[in-house]
């Protein structure tokens, strides 16, 4: 089946820079995907700091368990993904398929596999056929460095547009690649994402960074409520130039937001880009899940696929939250048109001109619960017959 290609596609890609001290390969090793790379190698020079958040999936795929024990070791010599397959739920086999493939890439670079990371994407429950990787990796190696598109590239699955960004601060870099499009709910962040940067930053500082920020980004974005097996944000630092650490976070954050937004932008059959603001919450914890228990009713979002001005359904997701909420003092904006207010149609509702406003491809929906002073943002998109198409005929 032929996947439409997003409305919020770039027309053209960023030229991302290099990275001191990073070196970035890319092939095919016909793991699902022909005529394309579907197999990312990055190694890194020694003294490379890293940091990272996985998946919190309870049947998470054998690559989570191997990062995780890596981040814990401390030093990071490479990174290695493929797309495809996400080895997850593939028993002994997937271990196997882990643990042969880090040595492998050990035995390349000359390093000890424990330095090494793993990511894998694609359908669950098929074993991984390393062998595959393994036997091409010498060949993708030695054929020379790749361009950070071919990068994104290897990672995709379902995308329809890669995802990439870059800032500078002074003379300092910071890349950043990314794939989802769906099974995108974040418990961590759902998806596969990864930062390179030349900035002289301590693991444990990178770490604190990423965590804090990840919760605002990738954990703030919603599909289709569903958590992978798989999801991976990693960021790599090789120590190479002085930075000012508010800088640099400052800067972090700007392209995780960027790349956050992209992947709830190229959501699987998406059409709009939406923003849920929730204020009046009783804290910043209930005003998130009343957020994303709107971004991810299928009722809120086929009604915006439809361009349709359903405010009351946006007052039943509200509802069956859970959280606070003050019925009589809720009001509702779409975009800076109230809606609803003091638990009715407010006096001021224009059909028409609501109506006009749902026809934008960028959307903005505001929610006072009026309990108390807790706030939250996150973005989604709406829900058309192509994300059910796409997934329907996703093995075949």
């Amino acid at each position: 089946m032929e996947i439409k290609q997003s409305p919020f596609a770039p027309k053209s890609y960023p030229e991302l820079p290099d990275i001191d001290g990073i070196s970035i390969f890319a092939g095919n090793a016909a793991i699902k995907y022909k005529n394309r790379p579907d197999v990312f190698l990055a190694v890194l020079d020694d003294n490379t700091s890293s940091a990272g958040v996985f998946t919190k999936s309870k049947t998470r795929s054998a690559a989570i368990d191997w990062c995780r024990a890596t981040l814990k070791n401390g030093n990071a010599k490479a990174l290695l993904v493929n797309s495809g397959n996400s080895n997850a739920f593939s028993g002994e086999e997937g271990i196997k398929a882990v643990e042969e493939s880090m040595q492998a890439v050990a035995n390349l670079i000359g390093t000890t596999a424990q330095s090494i990371y793993m990511c894998s994407t694609g359908v669950i429950g098929v074993p991984l056929p390393y062998q595959k990787i393994t036997s091409k990796l010498d060949g993708i190696y030695k054929s020379g460095k790749c361009s950070w598109q071919d990068a994104a590239l290897a990672i995709s699955t379902t995308d329809t547009f890669l995802k990439m960004h870059s800032i500078k601060i002074g003379e300092i870099t910071i890349n950043g690649i990314a794939k989802g499009s769906g099974m995108i709910a974040p418990d961590m962040a759902t998806m596969l994402a990864y930062i390179f940067t030349d900035a002289k930053i301590s693991s444990d500082d990178l770490q604190q960074m990423l965590s804090e920020i990840n919760e605002q980004t990738f954990n703030a974005i919603t599909v289709d409520s569903d958590t992978s097996t798989s999801d991976s944000l990693i960021a790599f630092a090789t120590n190479k130039k002085e930075v000012d650490k508010q800088k640099f976070r400052n800067g972090l954050e700007k392209v995780m937001m960027n790349l956050a937004h992209q992947v709830a932008k190229d959501g699987e059959g998406a059409t709009k880009f939406i923003e849920v603001e929730v204020t009046g919450a009783e804290n910043d914890k209930a005003a998130k899940k009343i957020a994303l228990t709107i971004g991810n009713s299928p009722l809120v979002k086929t009604a915006i696929a439809g361009e349709d001005a359903n405010w009351g359904r946006v007052v039943m997701a509200v509802g069956k939250s859970g959280e606070a909420a003050e019925r009589d003092k809720l009001s509702i904006k779409f975009g800076e048109l109230l809606v609803a207010e003091k638990g009715k149609a407010a006096p001021s509702y224009d059909e028409e001109k609501v109506s006009a406003y749902m026809k934008n491809q960028e959307l903005k929906i505001c929610v006072d619960v009026g309990v108390g002073n807790g706030k939250a943002i996150i973005w989604t998109c709406d829900l058309t017959h192509q994300y059910i198409s796409i997934n329907a005929d996703y093995r075949s």
